[in-house]
């Protein structure tokens, strides 16, 4: 199976290590932020969608996820390689644009599974520059 992309590539990609974010700027002029975590715990892999309707898998302990590299796929995706070993998702434009026009609603439900797990999230401390 091919996968393509409806969608053009984006004009930018910019990977901010400090913030930990990854902007992509699409052709019509559209600019999307999305947090390493929300990348990671929402992974197009099997290993985090499964291979079906209700198989996936919650994603825990991810909140000081970094990415390593970013790796083009063809005209229509890159590849994330994430520092826990995550490197099987193919980020196809459409999905990359899907995320950022739904990440608020995907990251409230993220959240509350975390919560219903009883999870706590430990964000990483940002050291005080004297």
């Amino acid at each position: 199976m091919v996968l393509k992309a409806s969608i053009a590539p984006p004009t930018a990609i910019k990977l901010r290590q400090r913030s930990r974010l990854l902007e992509v700027t699409f052709s019509d002029g559209r600019t999307y932020s999305y947090s390493f975590e929300l990348l990671r715990t929402h992974s197009p892999s099997a290993e985090v969608q499964g291979h079906g309707p209700g198989q996936d898998v919650l994603q825990i302990a991810k909140e000081n996820v970094q990415i390593l590299r970013i790796e083009p796929i063809g005209h229509y995706a890159v590849r994330l390689v994430f520092d826990d070993g995550h490197n099987t998702g193919l980020y196809s434009w459409d999905f990359l644009r899907e995320l950022g026009d739904t990440q608020t609603q995907k990251w409230a439900r993220y959240l509350e599974r975390l919560d219903g797990i009883g999870y706590v999230r430990k964000p990483a401390v940002t050291p005080k520059i004297s």
